[in-house]
């Protein structure tokens, strides 16, 4: 068996929920350094987040799109918060409630000054979609850092997944505030979970 890395080993650290904010005013004080997931409904997020901190049950997963109503604040090795977010585009729920969302999404990213990156999550079978073009638009006009995270990669045979990741940097080339690196994953077989701790272990508060 391969040695862990340290990274793996400060994911295995214990994770809490911290808090949940449906609104501006309910967010939790500036305490850790955040990294935020996003993305569409039904993208993967809470899958990501159980699969990178090695718990099943940590952020609540489910089939139907718009399941998480809130930011969710969780607290790896009382040293770095992980934010799930509600996801953008497509869920059923009211246009008001979709709205309300939408505002507390970029009022969050954008203002956070504890947010050292967003991790938008794309679906490798679907690509970039429309409401992800327009959503890395908004992110690269006000500046903030953010990573692409291809969720569910192991859907893909060896040659789509080629496909997808050079389409996916094609579509970066025109976003300014993207990171070039883009981190292809699965939470069913753990391909990419090792490399994305390497690259946020780095925020942790030391």
């Amino acid at each position: 068996m391969s040695e862990k890395s340290p990274a793996s080993v400060f994911f295995r650290q214990p994770c809490r929920f911290m808090a949940g904010a449906a609104t501006m005013a309910s967010l939790p004080e500036f305490t850790h350094p955040e990294i935020a997931f996003i993305g569409r409904s039904n993208v993967g997020k809470s899958s990501l987040v159980n699969s990178l901190v090695g718990q099943n049950h940590l952020a609540k997963t489910s089939q139907n799109p718009g399941h998480t109503k809130q930011l969710n604040f969780f607290l790896l090795g009382e040293k770095l918060m992980l934010v799930d977010m509600p996801g953008y585009g497509y869920a059923k729920v009211s246009k008001t409630q979709k709205s309300e969302w939408d505002m507390l999404i970029a009022n969050y990213l954008c203002g956070r000054p504890t947010l050292q990156r967003a991790c938008l999550l794309i679906d490798a079978r679907r690509g970039v979609m429309p409401h992800d073009d327009e959503f890395m638009s908004m992110l690269d006009d006000s500046a903030v850092n953010y990573q692409i995270i291809l969720t569910k990669m192991d859907t893909l045979s060896k040659s789509e997944s080629s496909e997808i990741l050079q389409t996916v940097a094609d579509a970066l080339k025109s976003h300014v505030a993207a990171h070039p690196h883009i981190i292809a994953t699965s939470s069913q077989d753990k391909r990419g979970i090792e490399e994305l701790q390497n690259e946020l272990a780095v925020f942790a508060a030391k």
